[in-house]
């Protein structure tokens, strides 16, 4: 498949994947025990590649959130623990889940390979999150549970920044994307009614669905024709692998 075709069909998998050890609650029972609350960790594990940047700096990369919750949240886990021990103990959860939930049959390996290709052919452009993880130490490939879902995170972190901006770009305000796409998740992202109308979000959102795909099928060049086909086929496999789909 050419590479607008395979970026639009791993997207759903590359922003679901990673997020699954995210949302986990024994990453919320490990960071409590850490000393964090609430999102807290989750915050200082993901904002925490940019290093110690004032709390504005770091919610304007979390797009869908409000700001505000952002800003609060790490504040509070700064004083917890330094920002670049916060982030090395959001890898090592990282880690533990994915020995845990990805099936030893599986071709982590594989999967780790092709993504750590496609990031590395990214460009980093609008992407801060995505170019701080990046930027970090990876799992060993003595490790390849580990090492697979560090890349696919790396390549979350590229696909929800580039659909931040597309979003932006459509004319659509946060409060509203997350409205239309997930509005269940409106009070865990710290919106407050009332919630934009949906019917007003579908267009941009589809807008911004197809540019965000139009934005990631660069990177699918690094790739051949073959080698997006198994992309496409291991995202999608172990994304079913740990969700029981």
């Amino acid at each position: 498949m050419d590479e607008l075709a395979a970026a639009t069909a791993s997207g759903d998998s590359i922003n679901g994947l990673a997020s699954h050890f995210m949302l986990d609650m024994g990453t919320y029972a490990y960071g409590n025990e850490l000393g964090f609350s609430g999102l807290d960790f989750y915050v200082a594990g993901r904002g925490g590649v940019l290093g110690d940047a004032p709390g504005a700096v770091v919610a304007a990369t979390f797009v869908f959130w409000e700001p505000g919750l952002i800003a609060d949240a790490w504040e509070r886990a700064g004083a917890v623990m330094p920002r670049a021990q916060a982030v090395t103990e959001f890898v090592g959860v990282a880690t533990r889940w994915a020995n845990a939930k990805l099936p030893d049959e599986f071709d982590s390996a594989r999967l780790a390979h092709l993504a750590g290709q496609l990031a590395d052919a990214a460009s980093v452009a609008a992407v801060p999150l995505f170019a701080g993880w990046r930027a970090l130490p990876e799992p060993s490939a003595d490790d390849p549970k580990a090492l697979c879902i560090h890349r696919m995170n790396a390549l979350r972190e590229l696909r929800g920044g580039i659909h931040g901006a597309a979003i932006v770009s459509a004319g659509l305000s946060a409060h509203a994307a997350v409205a239309q796409r997930t509005p269940f998740m409106l009070d865990l992202f710290g919106w407050k009614e009332p919630h934009p109308d949906q019917t007003d979000g579908r267009e941009p959102w589809a807008e911004a669905q197809e540019a965000t795909e139009r934005a990631m099928a660069p990177a699918y060049g690094a790739l051949t024709d073959a080698e997006r086909d198994e992309f496409v086929e291991l995202a999608n496999a172990a994304q079913a692998a740990v969700t029981g789909a």
